[in-house]
């Protein structure tokens, strides 16, 4: 990883934090209801989405909508995707985000219809920084995955013209911030 990526993380992740609980709430507010209004997520029965960490805009008002609900499990170097409703039990992994519990039913490839994907920053071409773990640019560079639709969920301070790009990084088909939802490239 070059110096530049980790010294633009850090500073993205450090202005995140700095920001007021109250300022994020709204942010994060807005960014639900545009999520809501985009044709891909009105579309969607089956979404893989995450539990706020570090005041990632928090997606948690969507989760009662009708529909179902994955989240993902650190496995080794994989994420696991579980189906979880509204108020099931939960538990936080070695990074202390929390995840949902290993008896919970395995959501398979097939049955899900797109991924709301938390990201430290998203750039203009569809591409995003994440935290330097590659769960998920090795997600999305499985077969079974590569085709799903993906939504970067960033707070529009972290949706920048560009961002420096890794042979493996995956362009994702829109991001979503506070002030509206971008589809930035199709996927086949």
């Amino acid at each position: 990883m070059s110096p530049y990526k980790a010294q633009l993380r850090r500073r993205l992740l450090q202005q995140r934090q700095a920001m007021s609980k109250e300022d994020w709430r709204q942010k994060s507010d807005r960014l639900c209801q545009h999520l809501e209004r985009s044709p891909f997520f009105t579309a969607a029965k089956t979404v893989l989405a995450y539990f706020s960490f570090r005041q990632e805009p928090d997606l948690s008002p969507l989760f009662t909508t009708a529909r179902q609900w994955g989240f993902s499990r650190c496995v080794g170097d994989v994420l696991v995707w579980h189906s979880w409703e509204f108020n099931q039990p939960l538990h936080k992994n070695a990074y202390g985000i929390f995840e949902p519990l290993p008896s919970a039913p395995i959501l398979l490839p097939e049955m899900v219809d797109l991924i709301l994907i938390p990201a430290v920053a998203c750039d203009e071409r569809g591409y995003r920084l994440g935290y330097g773990g590659g769960y998920y640019d090795r997600l999305l560079a499985s077969p079974q995955w590569a085709t799903k639709p993906t939504i970067g969920i960033v707070f529009n301070e972290a949706f920048l013209p560009c961002l420096p790009v890794e042979l493996w990084d995956k362009q994702l088909l829109g991001v979503c911030t506070e002030f509206g939802f971008k589809t930035l490239q199709k996927k086949l």
